[in-house]
């Protein structure tokens, strides 16, 4: 697996990165996990996600928070500092679990539990996707699926700040059982591991052997003119 530590510079060129890294793979392109930050409030929803049910949107407007949306599902997210972004492209065939939704989500979020596991505690997989330290959640995932390769999405929680959260966000209308309809500052947590220890753990884990040595730029530049800077796609739905 390749590695790629990459921050571009603008949130819709971000997204399309990892598109374009998952549109590669498929052509012949290699298995890649890449590592990113996004240091200034965002929104970024799902891809089936609906602006008027899950963000306050003049809220966004007057602060400049940007809004944008990925490629893989699952639900809203507000980016900011002291949140570690982490996408995986990994082939079908690297493992059986894979094949199946809900069982990649156990074995690629199980690997990432057991290398977090000699750092904190007590850890869990809850609901379809999300990470638990104590019954809060510090890690959302999500997934876009291809013929023969899948990118997950992920974000691991370490120094964010949730009191902007309720400005930005609202109350999710579908919630996992766990959450027990708990606001967002109660819900999530941040995780007590450094960035840069968690940049390693993540590492570890997938155990990366070469950093990339190019990344698809055109394929971005095309994705981010044709979908991701558009209103057509930001406000689908």
């Amino acid at each position: 697996m390749d590695f790629l530590d990459l921050t571009l510079p603008t949130l819709a060129e971000n997204l399309a990165l990892d598109e374009a890294l998952l549109l590669d793979a498929e052509a012949g392109g290699p298995e890649v996990l890449r590592l990113w930050r996004w240091p200034q409030h965002a929104v970024v929803l799902g891809a089936g996600g609906w602006l008027g049910d899950d963000v306050h949107e003049d809220a966004c407007h007057a602060d400049g928070v940007l809004l944008q949306r990925r490629s893989s599902g699952g639900g809203t997210v507000l980016l900011g500092a002291g949140c570690l972004l982490y996408s995986l492209i990994l082939r079908f065939d690297r493992d059986p679990a894979l094949t199946d939704l809900h069982g990649s989500y156990r074995h690629i979020l199980g690997r990432i539990l057991d290398g977090l596991a000699p750092y904190a505690s007590p850890l869990a997989l809850q609901g379809s996707s999300d990470l638990t330290l104590a019954d809060r959640k510090f890690s959302g995932n999500a997934q876009q699926r291809k013929r023969t390769h899948l990118l997950h999405h992920g974000s691991l929680l370490y120094e964010f700040d949730f009191a902007p959260l309720p400005c930005y966000l609202k109350a999710p209308p579908r919630q996992p059982d766990y959450r027990r309809q708990r606001n967002h500052a109660d819900f999530l947590t941040n995780l007590p591991i450094a960035g840069e220890t968690l940049e390693r753990i993540l590492r570890e884990v997938w155990q990366v052997e070469n950093s990339l040595a190019t990344w698809p730029a055109e394929r971005v530049k095309n994705l981010v003119q044709e979908k991701y800077a558009t209103d057509k796609w930001i406000r689908r739905r």
